[in-house]
């Protein structure tokens, strides 16, 4: 109907992820800022919530990590785990019942996979053979019930170094199985897959969505090897929302006419060189994605 806003409301849907403080579970990934800091930045940024970012974060204990996270007014989304399931031999479930574990006592409803190599960082990747197919998707649909009947919604998490990370990998997800994903802008477009074209004609399976922005050149040299992962992070292969190559505007209201009312996580992969001013760095970043985001959401959309 003309003049029917396309959004649900946003602002309360809006989370952050440590990674765009620069937080990382990658051995030498930069400068590693204090909870306190990064989760008072959220907070006085106005957002929901935040996923846990990596081990030793956040506390271990289930109840102090929640409350850890109320102190600052947050809630918990979720958590990304990265779980090696491609190797026959390898069983990634006790790994995934400590991370259900943690997520059922914060009340987060997301349990974000990533397709591990079993490497240190994202900068390369063995070559996957049939028999690892097979077995990265038997996992997966074992993960996505074994969370369902906790009450968790798992969901793949296609990744730059990662064993899906090309557009073929993207799809051989999508056709071997019913597992849902989360829809990351930028590591799909770093991979060659479109999002928005995604978000059009799968947007039944995206189930959590990870908002960042590309340098397009700069993610085709990733892709094509010339350059590695985390240098080209550190060089700005990611940018604020409205500010690369992902077309942020058309593919949030594609998914909110398709029925999407996750969240959208502001979540933008950077390398810190060390502390930056109180609100300046990944402070200001996030804050000017933000603005960009709101700006789409039209006057008079009421809240679902």
């Amino acid at each position: 109907m003309t003049g029917q806003p396309t959004t649900a409301a946003l602002r309360p849907r809006l989370a952050a992820a440590p990674i765009s403080w620069g937080v990382c579970e990658v051995p030498g990934w930069g400068h590693q800022l204090s909870a306190d800091r990064v989760l008072a930045e959220m907070a006085g940024l106005g957002l929901a919530a935040t996923e846990f970012g990596p081990d030793g974060f956040l506390p271990a204990d289930p109840a102090e990590r929640a409350a850890t996270l109320r102190s600052y007014g947050l809630a918990a989304v979720g958590g990304f785990v990265p779980v090696v399931l491609h190797e026959p031999d390898r069983d990634p479930l006790p790994a995934v019942r400590t991370a259900l574990r943690a997520l059922a006592g914060c009340g987060a409803g997301t349990l974000v996979l990533a397709a591990a190599t079993g490497r240190d960082g994202y900068d390369d990747r063995p070559a996957l053979d049939a028999v690892g197919w097979r077995t990265l998707l038997a996992n997966l649909a074992a993960i996505v019930g074994l969370a369902a009947a906790e009450g968790v919604t798992a969901t793949l998490h296609p990744h730059i170094g990662t064993m899906v990370e090309r557009a073929e990998e993207v799809q051989r997800v999508l056709d071997g199985g019913d597992a849902p994903l989360c829809l990351d802008t930028g590591h799909l477009l770093a991979g060659g897959t479109d999002p928005v074209d995604l978000a059009r004609r799968a947007a039944g399976r995206i189930a959590h969505v990870h908002l960042k922005d590309v340098d397009a050149e700069a993610a085709a040299r990733v892709r094509s090897g010339e350059v590695g992962y985390a240098k080209a992070v550190a060089s700005g292969l990611y940018r604020p929302l409205g500010q690369g190559d992902v077309d942020i505007a058309a593919l949030v209201p594609a998914l909110e006419r398709a029925g999407y009312r996750g969240w959208y996580v502001m979540e933008q992969d950077t390398v810190l060189t060390g502390a930056p001013v109180p609100g300046a760095g990944p402070a200001a970043d996030v804050r000017a994605s933000l603005d960009f985001l709101l700006a789409l959401e039209p006057e008079g959309t009421p809240a679902v």
